[in-house]
């Protein structure tokens, strides 16, 4: 088999031509290149902004949630005195109340579950469209509370529907809840979007 010699470069091209292009590069990086700031316009730099897709959607998932309110005791007044111009829960993106599960993506349940109301609360549940996310609201509803030896009251909701923040207290204030949308708000900012 005959190799044609002007198809093989020779060792020493090789150098000289690699020996070049590094030259070449040196030449043009003879000065930094600026920061993005130096060279953007200044109007620029005040209207945009640099982020995944993935926070901007988590972002916006969290400041734009749609309660469901599931009262089932005493903890339900708090919950309702929560939602008054006092606490102001709108400046938490949760203006209105939804009242059918298919609209709601944040279930707060307040209140001493009984086992006779466990299904309905599993039924909403799994009615809700996803992402959704539980809120429970008292002592009677994390852990059945004062009644939770009764052989009526379920001891924790997390026995029926998963649930992503626990708020204590018998019953909880209303800046208690409030405390527990926010630490909701940083569970879902956290939360991607791509399920891998």
């Amino acid at each position: 088999m005959e190799v044609d010699k002007y198809s093989i470069a020779c060792p020493n091209e090789i150098d000289v031509a690699e020996g070049l292009r590094i030259n070449s590069l040196m030449a043009a990086s003879g000065y930094p290149i600026p920061d993005p700031d130096s060279w953007i316009d200044e109007e620029i730099q005040r209207n945009v902004l640099v982020t995944s897709v993935d926070y901007v959607v988590d972002w916006a998932r969290s400041r734009s949630l749609f309660p469901l309110m599931f009262g089932l005791a005493c903890c339900a007044f708090e919950m309702i005195g929560m939602a008054t111009s006092r606490f102001d829960i709108s400046r938490f993106g949760m203006d209105i109340f939804r009242w059918s599960p298919r609209q709601a993506d944040l279930m707060i349940v307040a209140g001493t579950l009984t086992w006779k109301m466990a299904p309905a609360v599993k039924r909403v549940y799994d009615q809700m469209a996803e992402p959704k996310w539980v809120i429970a609201m008292g002592q009677c509803t994390i852990s059945g509370g004062p009644f939770r030896e009764s052989y009526s009251v379920v001891p924790g909701i997390n026995r029926i529907i998963p649930v992503d923040v626990y708020v204590p207290g018998c019953p909880p204030r209303p800046e208690g809840l409030i405390y527990g949308i926010t630490k909701l708000h940083k569970k879902i900012v956290k939360e991607s979007i791509s399920k891998a």
